[in-house]
């Protein structure tokens, strides 16, 4: 164990938090560990980490607090257990919820004498310590930087993302959003292919530079959004129509579900009929809403 390590508490220990309360084992971080059911914690009390009875007994050893529990509630609630043993520490928020319930949790903790930072994981349990594991943080630059190191441990990719923990909560959200987004397309996709008996694993690798080519659309598709200016020479929306209308047709007559593309016929057809159809396919940001 290191001298100058951080003493760390670990509020949660399901998956999630396990793999965090190991990593910090793994880099010499003396840890306290606290869960409902006490039976999770004797894996890591295995490996060195201490058992605290309460949530104030395992925050009162720790000058940084890690928080990762099943809603934003849940942490506020086991936070408030912790009592007047909070005061002068950093608490990390690592529960998911909304970019609001994580503000009103951050200002929660700085009225109770602690600094506080909202992180967004990116990644399953076990990448949890791996330096290509991503973490966003919200909160306060100066205990960003205060703790860096240790939040390198989690994942090598901590990124504080804005003073605002609502910020990071946003972030993952979208990363998330495309995310679903492309699997749902490649699944329907499938879908159609398996349907026609061809292989998926022979398609992916075939189409593979068409497929490769689709994230590097995001920096030009994000500079037309921002500066709210769509019309392009090429690949404008009128365009879209007639493909989008030969995958509807083709799915209907293999029996392969068409809510997905039809859905997006809705929003090139509804973009059209406003006279947006030299525009490229980012006008349709303004369908779903920009704030």
């Amino acid at each position: 164990m290191s001298e100058n390590a951080e003493a760390v508490a670990v509020l949660g220990l399901g998956e999630m938090g396990s793999a965090l309360a190991t990593a910090l084992l793994d880099a010499g971080h003396p840890v306290a560990v606290w869960n409902r059911s006490q039976d999770r914690a004797q894996p890591l009390i295995d490996k060195g980490a201490r058992a605290a009875a309460t949530p104030e007994a395992a925050v009162g050893a720790a000058e940084v607090v890690i928080v990762n529990v099943k809603g934003g509630a849940v942490a506020t609630e086991l936070l408030g257990a912790a009592g007047s043993a909070l005061p002068g520490r950093t608490v990390v928020d690592l529960t998911d919820g909304t970019s609001e319930q994580s503000r009103a949790t951050g200002q929660w903790v700085s009225e109770h004498g602690a600094d506080y930072l909202h992180g967004q994981i990116m990644t399953i349990a076990p990448a949890i310590g791996s330096p290509d594991a991503v973490v966003f943080y919200g909160g306060p630059r100066a205990a960003f930087d205060r703790h860096e190191a240790l939040l390198r441990v989690l994942g090598g990719r901590a990124t504080h993302v804005s003073d605002d923990p609502g910020v990071a909560v946003l972030y993952g959200m979208a990363v998330h959003d495309i995310m679903w987004g492309l699997l749902n397309g490649f699944l329907h996709a499938a879908a159609l292919l398996g349907n026609a008996g061809i292989r998926i694993d022979d398609f992916q690798q075939q189409a593979q530079p068409s497929l490769a080519a689709l994230p590097t659309l995001f920096p030009m598709l994000a500079n037309e959004i921002d500066r709210a200016e769509f019309a392009v020479p090429f690949g404008a929306l009128q365009h879209h129509l007639p493909s989008i209308d030969d995958l509807i047709a083709e799915s209907r007559a293999r029996g392969i579900d068409t809510d997905l593309p039809t859905h997006t016929r809705a929003l090139v057809a509804e973009a059209l009929a406003a006279g947006h159809g030299h525009d490229s396919y980012a006008r349709l940001v303004e369908r779903f809403g920009r704030g």
